[in-house]
């Protein structure tokens, strides 16, 4: 059941798509902020960017309700911003400060905020799969007409998770919305070394699971598509997968050296960073106006500059209370 969303996106309205390009370059931004502390010192640990990705968590959270529930990987950042997260909580989160969304003790890759329904942030490949399974059952027994949308990588397919999720979804019919964010490499092993079937969507099919491929570099299509999706999986139509076919411009984590991919292929994918092509789309539609970029701009890097001073304002977590959560509170 591989096949594509029926229909074309409807008309592309300006404030709409506004909202789309200012919520691709506060993500651009906070990670490329992100780099820069972590070189500086101030965030430690493991950091992976979602620059050139941006398309699809903010198209796809288009599509989601806010009871809706999400589950992401460790290179989430862009997904918890989209959904509504802080960029103060997340900030804050990744400098290992109480304020954070997880009370700085996630970091990077554990951000987490039940305000939004997002559990996360999952270091282990794969591991968010189960979580969004269990989800969607718990909603399912209750009644609730909510969808789980599970992102995760190319590289989680090659995972039993994967396959026991998917079996077990399309099983009892659970709403899921499988999103996978294919950009070719699982940390450094090309997609053609893993997987001896490279198209993604078939494998959906042996779990009798309608499904579809999806520009992930293109925000209008990734909307258009998800939408489609999540309508289907909200109205008892069973778990949907979308492999959403994006690239990350960055390396898989800041140590890493990048010997595995040519940087001419690298180059060629930023040719269609979704950032500039929307602005290009919204020219050719006459729907662009020159003074706009330059207020996006500023807005956006105040945003980013008040999170880096409300996590360089905030508190470490005391010592003592570095078992809290870990075992029960002693009854006085």
């Amino acid at each position: 059941m591989v096949h594509k969303a029926k229909g074309n996106p409807p008309p592309l309205e300006r404030e709409h798509a506004l909202k789309l390009l200012r919520e691709m370059l506060r993500i651009r931004r906070l990670e490329e902020k992100s780099a820069e502390l972590y070189q500086a010192a101030k965030i430690r640990g493991f950091l992976h960017l979602y620059i050139g990705e941006e398309a699809v968590a903010v198209g796809a959270m288009q599509a989601l309700q806010p009871e809706d529930a999400i589950v992401a990987t460790y290179r989430e950042h862009g997904h918890a911003l989209a959904r509504g997260v802080s960029a103060d909580a997340i900030m804050a989160e990744m400098y290992g400060k109480v304020e954070g969304c997880s009370r700085g003790r996630g970091g990077s890759m554990h951000l987490f905020d039940a305000a939004t329904r997002f559990y996360g942030g999952n270091a282990i490949v794969g591991g968010g799969l189960p979580l969004a399974v269990g989800l969607a059952l718990a909603d399912k027994i209750s009644g609730r007409q909510q969808v789980t949308a599970c992102f995760f990588g190319e590289g989680a397919v090659a995972e039993g998770e994967f396959h026991e999720s998917m079996n077990l979804a399309a099983l009892w019919n659970l709403p899921v919305l499988f999103c996978c964010e294919n950009n070719l490499y699982a940390m450094g092993t090309a997609l053609t070394r893993s997987e001896s079937e490279t198209d993604l969507c078939l494998k959906a099919t042996a779990f009798e699971m309608p499904a579809w491929p999806v520009d992930g570099m293109d925000v209008i299509a990734v909307e258009w598509a998800t939408k489609k999706a999540a309508v289907a999986v909200r109205s008892g139509g069973g778990p949907h997968f979308l492999e959403y076919r994006t690239y990350r411009f960055r390396a898989h984590s800041m140590y890493d050296p990048e010997l595995y991919r040519d940087k001419q292929e690298v180059e060629e994918w930023k040719k269609r960073d979704p950032i500039p092509n929307l602005i290009e789309h919204l020219k050719q539609q006459n729907l662009w106006q020159d003074d706009y970029w330059a207020r996006m701009e500023a807005e956006v890097a105040r945003e980013i500059d008040q999170a880096v001073e409300f996590a360089e304002a905030g508190h470490w977590e005391p010592v003592d209370e570095l078992t809290r959560f870990v075992y029960s509170e002693e009854k006085r």
